[in-house]
């Protein structure tokens, strides 16, 4: 897994949290604020929003809910200061608003998410009793760049699926005769002619798909042909695809129309084997942990071991269950001794511990479990990766191994 990938899955890790966190709450009233912004909206256009928002807002019946909103307009304004011309790669998403935390008390709360891990499309101005998630959501749910291509002898689409999302990119139309040959041309010749034009047609969306994919082959996960029999079939059997990109192709389908929607039937008549596709990295590494655990001396789980080996270097890849909700609580005596445990998020640090080695009186501190061992993961050089529970031994990894497992690069008897 390149270094890339990594930050992309912490980073997607982090947006996680944030976004749980933002479900937990509800305000008392249509008073919670969420602004989408693009990339390419200039900061100072989204301030006039949020300015003229604030303005409006003076127009709320009810005065708590009135002044929760432009609280929190002005709160998102104060954000945008930091920035400058446009947001970050990608754009940004700012949350804020008076949450209901009991016992008749609010508390306001603004929330910043910058680059999520795919472009926001269009601007957008949300104000409601919940946090606008579900945008960001589908982003985190999204996995896997393929090629697309979907042709006939008239014409021809390539394209990418993003995650869900299916982009358009290139079009051609083809200049290949009809079966019915025109008056003073042989049969013979006509075909020829007929089968040159094909050719030609092949060649020029060859050159479309090498155009866009060569460039981006590494990243790729695969690529999807689609069309009518024989097109599609004569295509990939001709070789027209540049050498790497011809090992690429996951499968041709059959596709009724070859224009953009074509792109979107391909998506749906590919839809198992990307299912399978994008558990494919998952039940690899699963199936090498089972393994080790098994028959070789190589595999560790649960947080002490698993911790204890990160510390020796000795964890080649640390499996983490993408469901992994949990803290690591660290206490700390005047002596110097430090324990470390598992807790559960909602659970508290325990006030009156004492330090197992000589019985002073420890403090505790509390950290997020994949944070503490993701960094050290990076600082012993050990990938990360990952695990879905859509499978069974992703939610054995949760399930039996408390979400927390490794590959070893050496037995260490841990």
């Amino acid at each position: 897994m390149s270094e890339q990938q990594e930050q992309s899955d912490k980073q997607k890790y982090e947006f996680r949290k944030v976004i749980e966190e933002l479900k937990g709450y509800s305000g008392s009233g249509t008073q919670l604020v969420s602004i989408y912004i693009p990339e390419d909206r200039q900061v100072s256009s989204v301030v006039a929003h949020v300015t003229q928002e604030h303005s409006e807002a003076a127009n709320i019946k009810s005065k708590d809910t009135r002044t929760a909103v432009q609280d929190a307009l002005t709160s998102i304004k104060d954000r945008l200061r930091y920035y400058d011309t446009y947001p970050p790669d990608n754009g940004m998403v700012v949350f804020s608003g008076s949450i209901d935390t009991g016992g008749g008390r609010s508390e306001m709360i603004t929330r910043t998410l910058e680059s999520p891990p795919q472009p926001i499309e269009s601007f957008r101005y949300h104000c409601d009793s919940d946090f606008l998630t579900e945008p960001l959501e589908e982003m985190l749910a999204d996995k896997g760049l393929f090629g697309l291509i979907v042709l006939d002898r008239r014409e021809a689409n390539v394209g990418w699926l993003r995650g869900k999302r299916v982009e358009p990119v290139k079009s051609a139309s083809s200049l290949v005769p009809g079966k019915q040959r025109k008056g003073g041309q042989s049969a013979q010749r006509f075909a020829r002619l007929r089968l040159e034009a094909i050719d030609n047609f092949y060649q020029e969306v060859a050159g479309m798909a090498n155009d866009l994919f060569v460039d981006e082959r590494h990243e790729m996960d695969g690529i999807l042909v689609g069309g009518p029999s024989p097109t599609k079939d004569e295509f990939l059997d001709g070789d027209y695809l540049h050498h790497e990109l011809g090992d690429m192709v996951l499968g041709k389908f059959d596709v009724a129309y070859t224009d953009e929607s074509g792109l979107h039937d391909l998506v749906d008549a590919a839809q198992d084997v990307l299912d399978e596709h994008e558990m494919l990295q998952d039940k690899k590494y699963m199936e090498q942990f089972f393994d080790e655990l098994h028959d070789g001396d190589q595999a560790t789980y649960g947080f002490g071991p698993t911790r204890e080996n990160l510390n020796m270097g000795a964890v080649e890849t640390l499996l983490l269950s993408e469901d992994l909700r949990q803290d690591v609580a660290i206490y700390d005596c005047p002596e110097g001794h430090t324990e470390r445990e598992l807790l559960g998020q909602t659970e508290s640090l325990d006030d009156d511990r004492a330090c197992d080695r000589c019985g002073e009186e420890m403090d505790g501190e509390r950290e997020d479990a994949i944070d503490h061992l993701m960094t050290l993961a990076d600082q012993r050089g050990t990938e990360t990766y990952f695990v879905s529970t859509d499978f069974e031994k992703g939610e054995q990894l949760l399930s039996a191994f408390g979400g927390i497992a490794g590959i070893l690069r050496y037995s260490t008897g841990v």
